[in-house]
């Protein structure tokens, strides 16, 4: 819940909302009070369908020309507003005829689908819609008696009158959608309501998933408990790498394109696009940029190392309310404690699930150690113990990485002194600067190092860390939460502290595994490294065949662990932030930290 002496309520409720409200308070709550707005097919053919009534057009005479005649008035787009009837509307259309002293006019509303089979023949929802912009044109001077609907799909006029029930039931309803605001509360979800299954803000609301864990059934895992899946499995927008060194963005029409000098490298359709990575000296032009920002576009910008710089974004997300409740959590020693102990337990459970999975021979000691790790994390009394506890199950856990690295050819490693020990092979660092030769032993990993990793399978490492870091800030920064501001990793200046968190437990699942995937499958070879003193990092070609790996891993469907559904990795990873924020906003009372059996 939110403290709602910090946020004003707006004089005035759009009439709009008080269609959403008498459909769903919940999704009032969330385009009005929260600023959260998700297109789906139904919204965008709506928009594509209502476009001829948004554009201005025709004059509305004002309510006190009294003098002439007024004629036919055929008005689009027209922004009035009654504060006394705490209402704002843009109406499609006003119509009228006759004289000035004597002028009635009639607000046409467009709606998309087709009339309803109904004894009124509109959904009240409409009708209070169209009566709340009556009472706008009665509160500015106009005669107005009814209005009408107008149904695109069945081509139909559905003449509505503004009579008392009607008017009290709009009234009530914006005094319903104003109270709701102020009292700085989301209404809970529709429960297996079927207007859920077309809404746009279904994966926003997340009505089932909320409902299931507010009830506590998290770990039912009977089919009838699953929830539904309201939304696409995948994402059908994708991200827009570039990293051709003097490469430029650009925007043609409908399409961004990428440009080396007079080639053209590649092209996205912007309702496609995701977001746009630039690597190192890649540019974009002004006209793109003002494109992705506009359509909330998200640019990332790497070094030319794949180092994550920054993000620029449009305006940031409208709501305050939820970067309040983070801010709130972030200052409170216990609550960053628990989530922070949630992300950390849910990260060693995942690390112990990816080695059973990909080690030969998992060792006892390490798998019987981490699930002891996991257990403790979820118990630590302070920030402290968890550093210690997550550093001691790194430790466990990197000790065995080497053996999920199925690389054909190599040695067993001895430790020093056992029969069969030698001197191990030249190693990648003896070379200052080039690539990598093909016979060397480039994939063995001794221990995690980093700043710079001095070694082909730490430089994945890293690299993948830095990709999902990115990941995590565009999520964040699309939700509404502020990805600097953290409960684990405490804020520190340039450092995205919450998109660190979050990152915790996928670290296993998607960063470790597509290491071990593309060093294990020879999609990743010796010759696409390059040392630069003690550092080892990609080529441009292997960080090319790295990115196609690790976009097909977060594309990989996957069943969730507690709703049952099947979905990508990228889905998932919206889902875990915004069921991050309903526990930050009071809506939910854990955080359901995301493991793999």
């Amino acid at each position: 819940m939110t403290d709602s002496s910090l946020l004003d309520l707006p004089d005035c409720a759009p009439a709009r909302m008080v269609n959403e409200f008498a459909y769903c308070p919940r999704l009032a709550y969330l385009e009005w009070v929260q600023g959260d707005f998700e297109d789906n097919a139904d919204t965008a053919d709506g928009r594509y369908k209502h476009r001829a009534v948004d554009r201005d057009g025709g004059r509305l005479p004002t309510a006190d020309e009294t003098e002439g005649d007024a004629g036919r008035i055929h008005a689009r787009s027209v922004w009035l507003s009654a504060p006394e009837e705490f209402i704002t509307a843009r109406m499609d259309l006003i119509e009228g005829e006759g004289d000035a002293a004597a002028l009635t006019v009639t607000p046409v509303d467009y709606k998309r689908g087709a009339a309803p089979d109904l004894p009124e023949r509109a959904w009240e929802t409409d009708r209070v819609q169209l009566c709340a912009q009556g009472l706008v044109l009665r509160a500015n001077g106009y005669r107005c008696a009814g209005g009408v609907l107008y149904y695109i799909e069945s081509k139909t006029r559905v003449p509505v009158a503004f009579d008392d029930a009607l008017i009290a039931r709009t009234r009530e309803l914006v005094q319903g959608l104003r109270a709701m605001a102020a009292s700085g509360q989301i209404p809970p979800p529709l429960v297996d309501s079927p207007k859920c299954v077309r809404c746009s803000l279904a994966p926003i609301c997340l009505p089932d998933e909320v409902n299931r864990l507010a009830s506590g059934q998290a770990d039912s895992e009977a089919d009838d408990d699953r929830v539904r899946r309201l939304m696409p499995a995948r994402d059908d927008a994708l991200p827009l790498y570039v990293q051709e060194q003097g490469a430029r963005v650009t925007k043609s029409g409908e399409v961004f394109e990428a440009w080396l000098k007079d080639r053209k490298l590649g092209e996205s359709r912007i309702f496609e696009t995701s977001q746009i990575a630039l690597f190192g000296n890649v540019q974009i032009t002004t006209q793109a940029l003002g494109e992705a920002l506009e359509r909330g576009i998200p640019v990332v910008f790497f070094s030319m190392g794949g180092w994550f710089r920054g993000v620029a974004q449009g305006m940031m997300h409208k709501n305050a309310e939820l970067r309040l409740a983070q801010a709130r959590t972030a200052l409170d020693p216990a609550l960053s404690l628990t989530l922070a102990a949630s992300c950390v337990a849910a990260k060693i459970r995942n690390c112990r699930t990816l080695i059973m999975r990909n080690h030969p021979a998992p060792p006892d000691e390490v798998v019987n150690g981490l699930q002891r790790l996991a257990r403790d994390a979820a118990l630590v009394k302070s920030a402290e113990s968890l550093l210690g506890v997550e550093a001691l199950a790194a430790k466990l856990y990197f000790s065995a990485f080497d053996g999920m690295l199925k690389v054909a050819g190599r040695t067993p490693r001895h430790a020093p002194g056992e029969a069969g020990a030698s001197s191990p092979p030249a190693r990648a660092d003896a070379h200052h600067d080039g690539a990598l030769g093909a016979g060397e032993w480039a994939f063995d990993f001794n221990g995690r190092n980093r700043r710079p990793p001095r070694d082909p399978v730490n430089a994945l490492l890293s690299y993948t860390y830095t990709l999902l870091a990115k990941e995590f800030t565009v999520t964040a920064l699309a939700v509404g939460l502020d990805p600097f501001i953290g409960f684990y990793h405490r804020p520190r200046y340039g450092r995205p502290s919450l998109a660190l968190d979050l990152m915790e437990e996928f670290r296993p699942l998607v960063a470790d595994s597509v290491v071990i995937s593309v060093i294990n499958t020879g999609v990743v070879t010796p010759a696409d490294f390059v040392r630069r003193g003690p550092a080892a990092s990609l080529t441009p070609e292997g960080r090319k065949k790295f990115l196609r790996a690790y976009e097909a891993r977060l594309d990989t469907l996957i069943t969730h662990p507690v709703f049952g559904y099947r979905i990508s990795y990228r889905r998932v990873l919206e889902v875990q932030v915004r069921l991050l924020g309903r526990v930050l906003t009071g809506e939910l009372a854990e955080y359901p930290a995301f493991t793999t059996r």
